[in-house]
């Protein structure tokens, strides 16, 4: 029997989400997001790489207005909070290499990664982690960021907008939000249906001569 070839995304699909994928601030506001077409976003999201698979993120979705309210107060009075459907709180995760056991378990048992390779991961991973705050939080913020890139693509795809926000206080957030000790902000990412009529555009990006060497 012969193996069925694998399916891949077309690159004009790819290349068309790469293109027209503009960050927005400006959403239709009074329009919310049901519950499934959230977790379906998580869902995509959660598919991004990180290192040893440690998934070392968590996602809050602040949809209602009184979180709005509480999220907006720690980001500066940024308005697309209040008009966008939902804001996730992207957050990376320290100590990450204590729970790399249990993330990696499902794929011990699946008969993906095999149960050796698990206790040489999480062996490296605590030797290297242990006891380095600054590697921790690079890894947290790494995978953080990866994940909120794949989310602003899931988003596109599913024909909403979406845009990401560094500008709040972490400190305040984290208290508001009581995220946990080993829980940090790294980013927000704002998603909504887009403004009707909008005429942005994509902005000009630099050539790829000035941002690509060969070595």
């Amino acid at each position: 029997m012969t193996s069925q070839p694998q399916t891949s995304l077309p690159q004009q699909v790819f290349t068309g989400l790469m293109e027209d994928r503009i960050s927005t601030g400006r959403y239709q506001p009074g329009r919310q997001l049901e519950q499934h077409t959230i977790e379906t976003l998580i869902r995509l999201t959660g598919l991004s790489p990180s290192a040893y698979n440690m998934q070392n993120w968590r996602f809050i979705a602040v949809q209602s207005p009184e979180a709005k309210a509480r999220l907006q107060a720690q980001a500066y009075g940024q308005p697309q909070i209040a008009s966008a459907a939902v804001t996730f709180i992207i957050c990376g995760t320290l100590n990450a290499h204590k729970q790399l056991q249990r993330a990696l378990q499902p794929s011990v048992d699946a008969g993906i990664v095999p149960a050796k390779l698990q206790e040489s991961w999480v062996d490296a991973a605590t030797q290297s982690h242990t006891d380095n705050p600054l590697l921790q939080r690079d890894e947290a913020f790494r995978s953080a960021s990866l994940a909120a890139m794949t989310l602003m693509l899931a988003a596109e795809s599913m024909g909403l907008a979406a845009g990401p926000m560094s500008g709040f206080d972490s400190e305040g957030l984290s208290a508001e939000f009581q995220l946990g000790a080993d829980e940090v902000p790294v980013m927000l990412v704002t998603v909504g249906y887009p403004e009707k009529q909008s005429n942005r555009q994509q902005k000009c990006r630099k050539p790829v001569a000035e941002i690509l060497d060969y070595v």
